[in-house]
């Protein structure tokens, strides 16, 4: 495999939906882990900045056309209306996100 593409970026948790925000992704569904793997995803992880209650992924993929390709699957598309009740969102429902620059990187 070559060098995988690491990505951060920050959304954001509306206020009082830690648990529920925790609960839904303990409980994730096979199909959209199927998806994201299958579009080259590995090493997803998503903290939460208690204070804020902003929300910080991680995600590194083999492709950007191919990651860019999971939006367009009916499976994000549910999940994303399933999350847009907890989390500020676009109006076609994705979750708002900002894309970070990396600024270090320590192999």
């Amino acid at each position: 495999m070559n060098d995988l593409i690491r990505k951060g970026f920050v959304m954001q948790l509306n206020e009082n939906c830690k648990a529920e925000y925790k609960k839904r992704h303990d409980e994730i569904w096979p199909e959209l882990v199927d998806i994201l793997k299958s579009h080259g995803g590995h090493n997803y992880s998503i903290f939460l900045h208690e204070d804020t209650n902003q929300l910080f992924g991680y995600v590194e993929i083999e492709s950007e056309e191919r990651w860019q390709q999971v939006a367009n699957t009916a499976i994000c598309k549910k999940w994303w209306s399933y999350m847009q009740d907890i989390m500020a969102t676009n109006p076609d429902n994705s979750p708002q996100s900002i894309s970070l620059s990396s600024v270090f990187y320590l192999a």
